[in-house]
């Protein structure tokens, strides 16, 4: 998008400078983002909400605000909206929906980590951030995207998806399809286990995560566009695919994706701090959501490569089978890993 659309943009929100530079952010596969430096040397973020994935803009937005009221205090560092001139949370123009951000300077994300520190501090994070919304009842959150991580819902998606898509594309994908189909059942305890619903943030991963450059200490979680009602093992298993796999989650070289045990370890001690907050039964599904998570958003990937590419970004036709081939060699991982996961859990967290 050109620097002559995007001033204007910012034009429309209450901020009394001009633009000094921009710089698109590349992280995400939804929402298109920039680091906007202003004239007095003070940085915001602008983001284009995908409005094709995130069908209730109001919705989404009344849900990020109520929580960003919560996400605040002590070892959790504030996120505010910046509002339009017109006192709204969200810019319209041309069917296109835009909000500003305060940016946390001095801060970095990482898409995978092979430092203990960084792990610790990551189970800080969600520690932290489910205990400032405890006391928030889930009704109040309204669904922003049904069944966002529903693995029965996504089984269904992903075996219409298969009844429809080409010849060509079944044969591609022909050995993910099989792991899918062979593991599908896995969950069904899961979901029969009539757990509680917390406000969870359902996009947990590592670079939706801030650390500050100099001393790595967590900061906050970003990206709060999925904010809704949903299981504590959402988040947990989300944040343990991409916190101890040691690769990006579209890795090629299956050699390279890894559970790192110790990375495992330093994330529940980081979270140890916080466990009153979790019931027994919670605890006890904890380990199976550390391959629930990572299957769930490879089927997910798989189901879109068989569509056609038509949910996520995509830099080639075949990344979606990369991301679901790394997804489901990190499922193969968690899953022998049990009985580890579940002593761990067990030391820390009981």
């Amino acid at each position: 998008m050109n620097h002559k659309a995007l001033k204007l943009v910012w034009s429309h929100f209450q901020v009394s400078t001009k633009i000094s530079s921009i710089l698109p952010i590349n992280q995400g596969y939804i929402n298109d983002t920039f680091l906007i430096t202003d004239s007095d040397n003070k940085q915001f973020i602008l983001q284009r909400i995908n409005a094709k994935v995130f069908k209730n803009i109001d919705t989404l937005h009344q849900n990020f605000h109520k929580a960003l009221q919560k996400l605040k205090g002590e070892d959790y560092t504030e996120i505010s909206l910046i509002p339009t001139q017109d006192k709204a949370l969200v810019y319209i123009k041309n069917d296109n929906y835009w909000r500003m951000l305060t940016y946390i300077k001095n801060s970095d994300a990482f898409n995978y980590t092979k430092d203990p520190k960084i792990a610790f501090e990551a189970g800080k994070i969600l520690g932290k951030f489910h205990t400032l919304l405890s006391k928030e009842n889930p009704k109040d959150f309204d669904d922003i995207i049904s069944n966002l991580n529903h693995l029965p819902s996504k089984i269904t998606e992903f075996e219409t998806a298969l009844a429809n898509t080409s010849t060509n594309r079944k044969e591609i994908a022909k050995h993910l399809i099989a792991f899918a189909q062979n593991n599908k059942t896995l969950f069904n305890a899961f979901y029969q286990a009539d757990l509680p619903l917390r406000i969870c943030h359902n996009d947990t991963k590592l670079n939706n995560m801030l650390f500050d450059k100099t001393t790595k200490q967590g900061l906050c979680f970003i990206d709060l566009d999925t904010i809704m009602k949903g299981y504590f093992h959402y988040d947990f298993g989300d944040a343990i695919r991409t916190v101890v796999s040691e690769s990006n989650e579209d890795e090629k070289v299956l050699e390279n994706i890894k559970f790192n045990r110790t990375l495992f370890e330093n994330f529940v001690e980081g979270l140890e701090n916080y466990k009153s907050m979790l019931t027994p039964k919670e605890i006890d599904f904890l380990p199976i959501s550390c391959a629930l998570m990572p299957f769930m958003h490879g089927l997910r990937a798989l189901t879109d490569y068989l569509n056609g590419n038509i949910y996520y970004k995509v830099s080639n036709e075949n990344q979606n089978l990369d991301r679901c081939q790394s997804l489901f060699e990190f499922t193969k991982k968690a899953i022998n890993e049990q009985q580890f996961i579940e002593a761990v859990i067990k030391s820390k967290l009981v």
